[in-house]
């Protein structure tokens, strides 16, 4: 789970892929649809769709030559639960490593 929680924390440290997924509320989009506000060669939007979907983010599918994309909203969702455990008191504690007594 943490690995999960990770690799999806991860891919929205970047901004263009934070965009991506702003533009994907609004519906399942194809490629080219979704590449047309940037402007970023079509190997680096691929990079960023991969990263998207290998975090499970989003998700893909292949209607006849076109790839369309989609949010995975109940991941959004865990992710937006993770985040709210920060801002709850006492919610998140730091894994540390336990002391050896000397005697």
């Amino acid at each position: 789970m943490a690995d999960a929680t990770d690799s999806r924390f991860q891919a929205l440290a970047d901004p263009t892929r934070r965009a991506i997924l702003k533009l994907l509320r609004r519906g399942s989009q194809t490629a080219g649809d979704l590449a047309k506000p940037f402007d970023l060669s079509k190997p680096t939007l691929s990079h960023h769709f991969a990263v998207l979907e290998r975090s499970g983010l989003i998700r893909s599918e292949r209607r006849g030559t076109f790839i369309v994309y989609a949010l995975q909203a109940s991941v959004l969702e865990e992710v937006a639960l993770a985040l709210m455990d920060f801002a709850t008191p006492g919610a998140v504690k730091p894994r540390l490593k336990k002391e050896r007594l000397m005697t």
